[in-house]
Protein backbone atom coordinates (compact mmCIF):
# COMPACT_ATOMS: atom_id res chain seq x y z
CA UNK A 1 0.00 0.00 0.00
CA UNK A 2 0.73 3.64 -0.68
CA UNK A 3 -0.73 5.16 2.25
CA UNK A 4 -4.77 5.84 3.60
CA UNK A 5 -5.41 7.72 0.52
CA UNK A 6 -5.17 4.74 -1.84
CA UNK A 7 -8.69 4.12 -1.50
CA UNK A 8 -9.36 1.71 -4.34
CA UNK A 9 -6.15 -0.30 -3.06
CA UNK A 10 -8.17 -0.18 0.27
CA UNK A 11 -11.24 -1.53 -0.97
CA UNK A 12 -9.53 -4.74 -2.51
CA UNK A 13 -7.97 -5.59 0.95
CA UNK A 14 -11.53 -5.35 2.58
CA UNK A 15 -12.79 -7.38 0.02
CA UNK A 16 -9.81 -10.11 0.20
CA UNK A 17 -10.12 -9.95 3.52
CA UNK A 18 -13.97 -10.46 4.16
CA UNK A 19 -13.70 -13.09 1.67
CA UNK A 20 -11.00 -15.21 3.80
CA UNK A 21 -13.30 -14.70 6.88
CA UNK A 22 -16.43 -16.49 4.63
CA UNK A 23 -14.56 -19.17 3.06
CA UNK A 24 -13.41 -19.60 6.69
CA UNK A 25 -9.79 -19.85 6.17
CA UNK A 26 -7.82 -21.12 8.88
CA UNK A 27 -4.88 -19.00 8.71
CA UNK A 28 -3.61 -16.17 6.66
CA UNK A 29 -0.06 -15.35 5.97
CA UNK A 30 1.17 -12.30 4.41
CA UNK A 31 4.68 -12.67 3.35
CA UNK A 32 5.94 -8.92 3.21
CA UNK A 33 5.98 -5.43 1.27
CA UNK A 34 2.93 -4.65 3.39
CA UNK A 35 3.52 -1.17 2.02
CA UNK A 36 5.55 0.87 -0.53
CA UNK A 37 6.96 3.44 1.84
CA UNK A 38 8.55 1.96 4.47
CA UNK A 39 7.05 3.70 6.85
CA UNK A 40 5.37 2.71 10.19
CA UNK A 41 2.37 5.13 10.00
CA UNK A 42 1.67 2.25 6.90
CA UNK A 43 1.94 -0.46 8.76
CA UNK A 44 -0.52 0.96 10.83
CA UNK A 45 -2.72 0.90 7.94
CA UNK A 46 -2.65 -3.04 7.62
CA UNK A 47 -2.94 -4.00 11.24
CA UNK A 48 -6.30 -0.82 11.36
CA UNK A 49 -8.30 -3.32 8.88
CA UNK A 50 -7.14 -7.10 10.55
CA UNK A 51 -8.35 -5.36 13.17
CA UNK A 52 -11.51 -4.23 11.97
CA UNK A 53 -11.83 -7.18 10.54
CA UNK A 54 -11.82 -9.23 13.53
CA UNK A 55 -8.32 -11.00 12.09
CA UNK A 56 -5.86 -9.70 14.30
CA UNK A 57 -5.15 -12.65 16.39
CA UNK A 58 -1.84 -15.19 16.88
CA UNK A 59 -3.92 -17.78 15.69
CA UNK A 60 -5.34 -16.60 12.41
CA UNK A 61 -2.94 -14.36 10.80
CA UNK A 62 1.29 -14.11 10.34
CA UNK A 63 2.99 -11.29 9.37
CA UNK A 64 6.78 -10.70 7.85
CA UNK A 65 8.54 -7.88 6.46
CA UNK A 66 9.61 -7.23 3.55
CA UNK A 67 12.50 -5.09 1.79
CA UNK A 68 9.72 -2.56 0.72
CA UNK A 69 8.21 -2.28 4.43
CA UNK A 70 12.21 -1.81 6.12
CA UNK A 71 14.14 0.46 3.07
CA UNK A 72 13.24 3.39 1.83
CA UNK A 73 15.43 3.59 -1.20
CA UNK A 74 15.53 7.58 -1.87
CA UNK A 75 16.14 7.92 1.94
CA UNK A 76 18.83 5.78 2.27
CA UNK A 77 21.00 7.28 -0.80
CA UNK A 78 20.51 10.63 0.34
CA UNK A 79 21.23 10.17 3.83
CA UNK A 80 24.30 7.84 2.31
CA UNK A 81 25.53 10.60 0.37
CA UNK A 82 25.17 13.81 2.16
CA UNK A 83 26.19 12.32 5.70
CA UNK A 84 28.30 8.83 4.79
CA UNK A 85 27.49 7.45 7.78
CA UNK A 86 29.74 4.69 9.29
CA UNK A 87 28.25 0.95 8.55
CA UNK A 88 27.63 0.76 11.90
CA UNK A 89 25.07 3.39 12.79
CA UNK A 90 23.82 2.21 9.85
CA UNK A 91 23.55 -1.23 11.08
CA UNK A 92 21.83 -0.35 14.01
CA UNK A 93 19.19 1.73 12.25
CA UNK A 94 18.37 -0.86 10.40
CA UNK A 95 17.47 -2.88 13.13
CA UNK A 96 15.63 -0.46 15.10
CA UNK A 97 13.61 -0.27 11.72
CA UNK A 98 13.49 -4.27 12.44
CA UNK A 99 12.44 -4.29 15.99
CA UNK A 100 10.13 -1.32 15.45
CA UNK A 101 7.99 -3.34 12.64
CA UNK A 102 8.15 -6.84 15.16
CA UNK A 103 6.45 -4.51 18.03
CA UNK A 104 3.75 -2.95 15.48
CA UNK A 105 2.77 -6.78 15.03
CA UNK A 106 3.86 -8.48 18.47
CA UNK A 107 0.24 -9.99 19.20
CA UNK A 108 0.91 -11.68 15.70
CA UNK A 109 4.65 -12.93 16.66
CA UNK A 110 4.66 -13.69 20.19
CA UNK A 111 1.46 -14.38 21.90
CA UNK A 112 2.38 -13.57 25.32
CA UNK A 113 4.96 -11.97 25.37
CA UNK A 114 5.47 -8.51 23.47
CA UNK A 115 9.29 -8.40 24.45
CA UNK A 116 9.89 -11.72 22.72
CA UNK A 117 8.53 -10.16 19.28
CA UNK A 118 11.84 -10.46 16.72
CA UNK A 119 13.06 -12.50 14.23
CA UNK A 120 13.55 -15.54 13.60
CA UNK A 121 10.21 -16.88 15.43
CA UNK A 122 8.71 -20.36 15.53
CA UNK A 123 4.61 -20.32 15.50
CA UNK A 124 2.90 -23.97 16.85
CA UNK A 125 -0.64 -24.36 16.75
CA UNK A 126 -3.13 -26.51 16.70
CA UNK A 127 -5.93 -26.86 14.07
CA UNK A 128 -8.49 -29.21 14.46
CA UNK A 129 -6.45 -32.10 16.77
CA UNK A 130 -2.92 -30.93 13.78
CA UNK A 131 0.22 -29.58 15.21
CA UNK A 132 1.07 -26.61 12.13
CA UNK A 133 4.37 -24.89 12.78
CA UNK A 134 5.55 -21.62 10.63
CA UNK A 135 9.22 -20.62 10.66
CA UNK A 136 9.66 -17.00 10.06
CA UNK A 137 12.99 -15.60 9.36
CA UNK A 138 13.87 -11.55 8.42
CA UNK A 139 15.79 -11.91 4.94
CA UNK A 140 15.50 -8.18 4.06
CA UNK A 141 19.47 -7.08 3.83
CA UNK A 142 20.22 -3.22 4.76
CA UNK A 143 21.18 -1.14 1.71
CA UNK A 144 24.79 -1.02 0.77
CA UNK A 145 25.63 1.30 -2.19
CA UNK A 146 27.81 -1.55 -3.50
CA UNK A 147 26.39 -4.93 -2.23
CA UNK A 148 22.90 -3.93 -1.94
CA UNK A 149 22.23 -0.69 -4.50
CA UNK A 150 18.67 -1.16 -5.00
CA UNK A 151 17.91 -2.87 -1.53
CA UNK A 152 16.29 -6.06 -2.76
CA UNK A 153 19.11 -8.53 -2.58
CA UNK A 154 18.15 -9.96 1.17
CA UNK A 155 19.98 -12.66 3.61
CA UNK A 156 19.26 -13.41 6.46
CA UNK A 157 21.47 -13.29 9.14
CA UNK A 158 23.80 -16.16 10.46
CA UNK A 159 22.28 -15.97 13.63
CA UNK A 160 19.06 -16.50 13.09
CA UNK A 161 19.96 -19.76 11.57
CA UNK A 162 22.13 -21.07 14.29
CA UNK A 163 19.28 -20.18 16.58
CA UNK A 164 17.08 -22.40 14.23
CA UNK A 165 19.37 -24.72 14.35
CA UNK A 166 19.66 -25.86 18.05
CA UNK A 167 18.30 -29.09 19.02
CA UNK A 168 15.93 -27.61 21.22
CA UNK A 169 14.03 -25.96 18.36
CA UNK A 170 14.56 -28.77 16.80
CA UNK A 171 12.97 -31.75 18.74
CA UNK A 172 10.39 -28.80 19.22
CA UNK A 173 8.92 -29.07 15.67
CA UNK A 174 9.25 -32.93 15.46
CA UNK A 175 5.74 -33.15 15.51
CA UNK A 176 4.10 -30.72 13.49
CA UNK A 177 4.29 -30.15 9.63
CA UNK A 178 6.83 -27.12 9.16
CA UNK A 179 5.80 -24.00 7.09
CA UNK A 180 8.72 -22.18 6.37
CA UNK A 181 8.23 -17.99 5.83
CA UNK A 182 11.02 -15.96 4.13
CA UNK A 183 10.62 -12.51 2.27
CA UNK A 184 12.98 -13.75 -0.21
CA UNK A 185 12.39 -16.18 -3.49
CA UNK A 186 14.87 -19.28 -3.26
CA UNK A 187 14.69 -19.05 -7.23
CA UNK A 188 13.95 -16.03 -9.38
CA UNK A 189 13.19 -15.37 -12.99
CA UNK A 190 16.66 -16.51 -14.58
CA UNK A 191 17.86 -16.16 -18.93
CA UNK A 192 20.95 -16.47 -20.98
CA UNK A 193 20.44 -12.21 -21.43
CA UNK A 194 23.06 -10.43 -19.27
CA UNK A 195 20.42 -7.58 -18.30
CA UNK A 196 18.18 -10.17 -16.93
CA UNK A 197 20.96 -12.15 -15.02
CA UNK A 198 22.32 -8.38 -13.62
CA UNK A 199 18.25 -8.06 -12.84
CA UNK A 200 18.32 -11.58 -10.92
CA UNK A 201 21.17 -10.35 -8.90
CA UNK A 202 19.51 -7.37 -7.54
CA UNK A 203 16.68 -9.66 -6.37
CA UNK A 204 18.52 -12.83 -4.91
CA UNK A 205 18.99 -14.26 -1.47
CA UNK A 206 22.50 -14.33 -1.11
CA UNK A 207 22.50 -17.06 1.47
CA UNK A 208 19.60 -19.58 0.13
CA UNK A 209 21.75 -22.75 0.53
CA UNK A 210 22.04 -22.07 3.69
CA UNK A 211 18.90 -21.21 4.70
CA UNK A 212 17.61 -24.24 2.36
CA UNK A 213 19.69 -26.54 4.94
CA UNK A 214 18.20 -25.24 7.98
CA UNK A 215 14.71 -25.80 6.33
CA UNK A 216 15.96 -29.88 5.65
CA UNK A 217 16.62 -29.86 9.56
CA UNK A 218 13.60 -29.23 10.83
CA UNK A 219 12.07 -30.83 8.78
CA UNK A 220 9.88 -27.85 6.24
CA UNK A 221 7.58 -29.38 3.51
CA UNK A 222 6.84 -26.05 2.17
CA UNK A 223 7.62 -22.07 2.02
CA UNK A 224 6.12 -19.22 1.53
CA UNK A 225 7.82 -16.26 0.26
CA UNK A 226 6.71 -12.93 -1.81
CA UNK A 227 9.06 -10.37 -3.37
CA UNK A 228 9.58 -11.24 -6.58
CA UNK A 229 6.03 -10.17 -8.11
CA UNK A 230 4.63 -13.64 -9.50
CA UNK A 231 2.66 -16.34 -8.96
CA UNK A 232 4.41 -19.28 -8.92
CA UNK A 233 5.44 -22.39 -7.30
CA UNK A 234 8.66 -24.84 -7.71
CA UNK A 235 10.27 -27.29 -5.78
CA UNK A 236 14.07 -27.54 -4.40
CA UNK A 237 15.16 -30.75 -2.89
CA UNK A 238 11.63 -31.96 -2.02
CA UNK A 239 10.87 -28.52 -0.33
CA UNK A 240 7.79 -26.81 -2.19
CA UNK A 241 8.39 -22.81 -2.25
CA UNK A 242 5.22 -20.83 -2.83
CA UNK A 243 5.23 -16.95 -4.07
CA UNK A 244 2.27 -15.47 -3.20
CA UNK A 245 2.63 -13.33 -6.13
CA UNK A 246 1.62 -9.75 -5.26
CA UNK A 247 -1.70 -8.04 -4.05
CA UNK A 248 -1.20 -4.77 -5.74
CA UNK A 249 -1.08 -5.91 -9.40
CA UNK A 250 -3.77 -8.60 -8.75
CA UNK A 251 -5.73 -7.93 -6.03
CA UNK A 252 -8.23 -10.44 -6.53
CA UNK A 253 -5.73 -13.59 -6.67
CA UNK A 254 -4.38 -15.71 -3.34
CA UNK A 255 -2.70 -18.71 -3.06
CA UNK A 256 -4.56 -21.36 -0.97
CA UNK A 257 -2.51 -24.39 0.55
CA UNK A 258 -4.55 -27.07 2.10
CA UNK A 259 -2.28 -29.48 4.60
CA UNK A 260 -4.06 -32.46 5.91
CA UNK A 261 -3.45 -34.41 8.63
CA UNK A 262 -1.89 -37.00 7.23
CA UNK A 263 1.01 -34.66 6.52
CA UNK A 264 0.21 -34.25 2.73
CA UNK A 265 -0.72 -31.06 1.07
CA UNK A 266 -2.03 -29.38 -1.83
CA UNK A 267 -1.73 -25.77 -3.27
CA UNK A 268 -3.71 -23.62 -5.85
CA UNK A 269 -3.75 -19.59 -6.95
CA UNK A 270 -7.47 -18.99 -6.77
CA UNK A 271 -9.24 -15.50 -7.65
CA UNK A 272 -12.30 -14.21 -6.01
CA UNK A 273 -15.27 -14.60 -6.99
Amino acid sequence: MAGKHDRRLLQHLDGMLEHLKKTKVDHLVISGDLTDTAEPKDWQILKDRLIEHDLYDWQKVTVIAGNHDLINLEEEMRFYNVLNPLPGIKKRSFSGKVSRFCSMFSELIASDDESAAGFPFVKIMKIDGFSLAFVAVNSVWPWNPTENPLGARGCISPSELRVLSINSVVDALRESFVIGLCHHAYKVYSTDSVIDQAFDWTMELTNRKEYLEVLKLLGAGVVLHGHFHRFQSYTVDNISFINGGCFKNSPERYSELIVRSDGSFSQEFLSLP
